[in-house]
Formats: structure tokens, C-alpha cells, sequence
């Protein structure tokens, strides 16, 4: 799966500039599980992390904000559930078209008071592949630092 990751690399000068480069081993890996989490369900950056067995959520999070738009993104949530910001809007029309549950607020609505959406994290977290599902990648990469 390494090739559907891959990014255009070099200037737009010369050949070089069709040719693709190879993601960094930890963000390719961080890259197969995102791809991995269902659709209506959701990972924490903590989460990804330890299925990983290396890492945290901030390194997590390095690797979404500079190569994840490739990948279902709106998937990959805060612990508290809380929406991506800036990027509310499209996430929350994502998990709408997902069935990702959302929290109800006090009204009913799925929004907290104050309008500040959030994932219902108790029915929506995803706990990684169960068994006989992991992918090779997690398999083969897991433990490494």
C-alpha cells in the first residue's frame, strides 16, 4: 500500500518532478491504519499510537496534519471527541453521511451548549482490527522504533 501514500517529490523543473517519493516509515504505517477504521467509527491520536506500539498523539497528529488528506481524516478524533478545528463543517458531514454517532445536548440537537459538536467517543471509538483482521502493515511494523 505504500504506493497509495506516495506523494509527488522534486521541483517541476526536470523528470524528477514525476517521480514519487517514499513516505517516512512511521507515517505510512500511522497512513494504514486510519485507512483501517470503519466508516462510522472513529480512532483517538492516542489510539493509533498504541496500536502502533510506538509514538503518541502529537506524533500521530504531525503525521494527519502534513500527509493525511488522502485518507478518511474526519476519522482520526481529540480523546474528548471534539471536531478537528477549522474543519468542522466537512467533518461533521462525513460522520452524518457515515452514521458516525454524535453526542445530544441538552435541546436534543447533536451539538453541546455553546454549538461545539462532538463524537459520541462510547459507541463511535474503534478498538483496531479484532482478530484475523490486522492488516500486514500493523503486523509486520509493529514494535519498531
Amino acid at each position: 500500500m505504500a504506493a497509495h501514500h506516495a506523494t509527488g517529490a522534486g521541483d517541476s523543473a526536470g523528470p524528477s518532478a514525476a517521480v514519487p517519493h517514499r513516505l517516512p516509515d512511521y507515517a505510512e504505517r500511522v497512513l494504514t491504519v486510519v485507512e483501517d477504521i470503519p466508516p462510522g467509527r472513529v480512532a483517538t491520536y492516542g489510539d493509533i499510537a498504541a496500536l502502533l506500539g510506538e509514538g503518541g498523539p502529537r506524533q500521530v497528529g504531525t503525521v494527519m496534519a502534513r500527509y493525511g488528506g488522502a485518507v478518511p481524516w474526519w476519522r482520526v478524533v481529540r480523546a474528548d471527541g471534539t471536531l478537528l478545528p477549522g474543519h468542522e463543517r466537512e467533518a461533521l458531514e462525513h460522520y452524518r453521511a457515515e452514521g458516525t454517532p454524535l453526542r445530544r445536548g441538552p435541546d436534543g440537537t447533536t451539538a453541546r451548549a455553546g454549538g461545539t459538536r462532538r463524537i459520541d467517543m462510547r459507541r463511535a471509538r474503534w478498538a483496531g482490527p479484532g482478530p484475523g483482521e490486522a492488516h500486514a502493515d500493523h503486523a509486520d511494523h509493529a514494535g519498531r522504533g
